[in-house]
This record gives C-alpha cells, structure tokens and sequence, in this order.
C-alpha cells in the first residue's frame, strides 16, 4: 500500500504517493535521507513529523509501538474542546509507521540541489478565482 507523503517546507507544502517500504519500522522524530525517495531527492534530508493510519487515528508522539491506544487528552494537541479543565479520552496510534499507516507528514531539514518547485511543477500552480462581473448600479 502506498503512502500519502506530506512534505512540508518553509510554510508550503507538496503531496508525494509513492510506496516506500524503508520506513515502515520508524518512529516519528526519525531522519532519513532523500535519496530513498528518489534521485530527485539526492542531497535532501527529512524528519519525521506525524501522520495518520487508515481509520483517520493520529500518531502520537507519547505512545510507544504500533497498536492503537486511548490516552488521556488535556487541552492541546488532539483536543478541540474549548471549556477549561476539561479532559478527555481519544484513541490514537503508537509513534512507529507500520503498515496500517496510511499518511506521513514530513519536513525538510536540509534542502537538495534541485528546488520542491523544480520536483512539483503541477502543485505550484496557482488557482484562478472566478471573476464576478459586476452590473452597474442605478
């Protein structure tokens, strides 16, 4: 099963699909170099930032291993709840990429010879809006 690569640099970000069995058994927080993506990659470095798997479950950082747990949630990362002192409890997966992993977000540390842009011509293109055409007011 492929990946969904979200790589992220310098606030943009580009989607990468590719099935990249190197990095079932990291763990987030891991670095690993470009050139395991691919020669467009070569002097590129990357680290490991979080994901999802199939369910839509994230990766925590906190949880050790690749089984789903429920953890007990402050305000903070995973918490939409806006009422003080609430907590509550959420299900999320361990921090090592299985199979079961479906998404990987991942940024950039050290950048490549050839620029994203370069790699991701069709993800630079800008949307147009659709122009409204205003009727003269009487």
């Amino acid at each position: 099963m492929p990946f969904k690569l979200n790589i992220s640099y310098e606030s943009k970000s580009w989607r990468l699909e590719k099935n990249m069995d190197f990095l079932v058994g990291l763990s987030i927080e891991d670095k690993f170099d470009g050139k395991e993506l691919g020669h467009d990659f070569e002097d590129y470095e990357f680290e490991i930032m979080g994901g999802s798997d199939i369910a839509g479950f994230p990766i925590s950082k906190n949880v050790e291993g690749i089984g789903l747990k429920k953890v007990l949630l402050k305000k903070g990362w995973g918490m939409k709840d806006k009422r003080r002192g609430v907590r509550l409890r959420k299900t999320v997966r361990g921090k090592t990429i299985s199979d079961k992993i479906v998404q990987i977000n991942i940024k950039v540390i050290k950048e490549g010879k050839k620029p994203l842009s370069e790699i991701f011509p069709e993800q630079n293109k800008t949307k147009d809006k659709p122009k409204i055409e205003k009727t003269p007011q009487a």
